[in-house]
């Protein structure tokens, strides 16, 4: 049987994932250890009628490893699932490449060069590009937890969610609320994108659907104005955390998911 098909309802939604799933600051928080709101994209699905009960078990700061274990409260994320998990979503990756410090060092290096790709010089040694190896690096430990995944829910519709559209091409009219410099833009830009890529592909491997939330954020990233944007800048102003997705975010992510479950799930 094919998993999840068409406009079915699961019966039973598991939601595993990081900051960009929980939601933090978005409100209302339901779990402040895991900084997890109730208008993130698992709620928004499941309110769509798309599953009779959700566990949403994504906490801010997860990397792969929290799949195994316990992350303060919340235990090990995959311990929600069981056989009789309908859906699965999982959103993992960007705290295993260190986007958040990532992030925060491009920012402090922009000042050294605010015409240059300083960030680049930085992560860039002998030639090799270290953050591109990171996602290289990465891409064992995603397809391990979607091995896991299929091993504790056998008939699930797995659903591997790629990263929103956080920066835009270049870095026009960005200064000063998203502090990059010039040139680092395409570079921080591209580490996304290979980041999505990897997710893709391991999700292809494992013969789990890949839903892209780039392309449906593009041209809404953080250097948007505060009514336009989707992903709040370094100093938010919307409820969201810095560099994450706001409420408006979340609800993109949300139709993403819902327009990648009325694709029928081909193995």
């Amino acid at each position: 049987t094919a998993h999840g098909t068409g406009h079915g309802r699961a019966a039973r939604y598991v939601a595993l994932g990081d900051s960009y799933t929980s939601g933090p600051l978005i409100p209302r928080q339901v779990d402040l250890g895991c900084a997890r709101s109730d208008h993130n994209y698992p709620s928004l699905v499941t309110a769509a009628g798309r599953a009779r009960s959700l566990d949403d078990v994504s906490c801010s700061g997860a990397t792969t490893a929290e799949m195994w274990q316990a992350q303060g409260a919340n235990g090990p994320q995959l311990d929600a699932l069981d056989r009789d998990t309908d859906l699965v979503t999982l959103q993992i990756g960007g705290n295993d490449i260190g986007f958040g410090s990532i992030i925060g060092t491009c920012a402090q290096l922009a000042a050294t060069d605010l015409t240059g790709d300083p960030c680049r010089r930085h992560y860039t040694s002998d030639g090799v590009d270290r953050l591109a190896l990171t996602v290289l690096r990465t891409a064992p430990k995603v397809a391990r937890v979607l091995t896991a995944v299929r091993q504790r829910a056998p008939h699930a519709r797995v659903l591997v969610v790629g990263y929103p559209d956080l920066l835009p091409e270049d870095g026009t009219g960005c200064f000063p609320t998203v502090p990059f410099a010039a040139k680092d833009f395409p570079y921080l830009r591209d580490t996304e994108k290979r980041l999505n890529l990897m997710l893709r592909l391991v999700a292809a491997l494992h013969h789990a659907d890949y839903v892209d939330t780039y392309r449906p954020t593009i041209g809404r990233d953080m250097c948007k104005a505060p009514a336009d944007r989707w992903i709040e800048p370094l100093q938010p102003t919307s409820p969201a955390a810095p560099a994450h997705p706001n409420a408006l975010g979340e609800q993109a992510m949300a139709r993403a998911v819902l327009a990648r479950l009325d694709v029928r799930h081909r193995h």
